[in-house]
């Protein structure tokens, strides 16, 4: 297996930093975990250094503000490129995207530059959301994909896997979001870039502990975003990316 390593981001995650480290180490033993801590009040940081102390595959890189998951997620890819791995996992700290999936994405990115976890295709789905958010997901991934002529099923998605080629063709100095729209924002580049992307069924999971950080505002910023690249042609005109559907594992 390729050298990987397992970014997750969090931000007052303290009731679930230590079990989802310890699912990953346990589902990937392999792999290497990095926690990005958003100067946490909560002690999520001093709780990841603890896990980096007692176990060598466990780092932690702390940032000093909160300026949004997608600036989280760039210090951590280059870090993990600084530091020479090959393949870079993007994962929720609430556990909403379960570790215990993580070998069947990574076997998928055997063969793709980057494998993204879908809630929308076949072998899909998503627990203990209310009907009403369901709907608001996936229509914002249909409403997103329509406007930027994206063929993948869950562009919002956040459970994927970037080989260290792909963030370097990706031109990720040029992203435009930091915020929610960021998942989006990622994909367009890789399609653009001619990357090949497949995506792997996953089952998707409401946090049981800490609070959600969505809002309805987030969303809405997101989609307005989106609709301004729509209407001023920074959709995909004309892709040669793969967008095949992995087959369930």
């Amino acid at each position: 297996m390729a050298n990987t390593l397992v970014i997750i981001p969090t931000y007052n995650e303290c009731e679930n930093i230590g079990l989802i480290v310890n699912r990953v180490r346990s589902s990937v033993p392999s792999a290497h975990v990095l926690v990005v801590d958003d100067a946490s009040p909560d002690g999520t940081g001093a709780l990841a250094d603890a896990l980096a102390t007692a176990d060598d595959s466990v780092h932690v890189l702390h940032r000093t503000e909160k300026t949004g998951l997608g600036a989280a997620y760039l210090d951590g890819f280059g870090w993990a490129l600084s530091h020479g791995y090959d393949q870079l996992v993007q994962l929720d700290a609430d556990g909403s995207h379960l570790p215990e999936q993580l070998p069947g994405l990574l076997t998928a990115a055997a063969a793709a530059d980057v494998v993204m976890g879908s809630r929308w295709i076949p072998g899909g789905a998503v627990k203990n959301w209310p009907w009403h958010r369901r709907a608001l997901s996936r229509g914002g991934s249909i409403y997103s994909r329509a406007l930027l002529r994206l063929p993948q099923h869950d562009v919002t998605g956040g459970y994927r896997v970037y080989s260290a080629h792909a963030l370097e063709s990706m031109q990720l100095s040029s992203l435009e979001s930091l915020g929610y729209c960021f998942q989006i924002d990622m994909l367009l580049h890789a399609v653009r870039a001619q990357l090949t992307v497949v995506e792997v069924p996953i089952t998707f999971v409401e946090r049981t502990l800490g609070s959600s950080k969505m809002s309805g505002r987030i969303v809405l910023e997101a989609m307005m975003r989106v609709t301004i690249w729509g209407l001023t042609g920074m959709g995909v005109r004309r892709s040669r990316t793969s967008a095949e559907t992995a087959p369930q594992q």
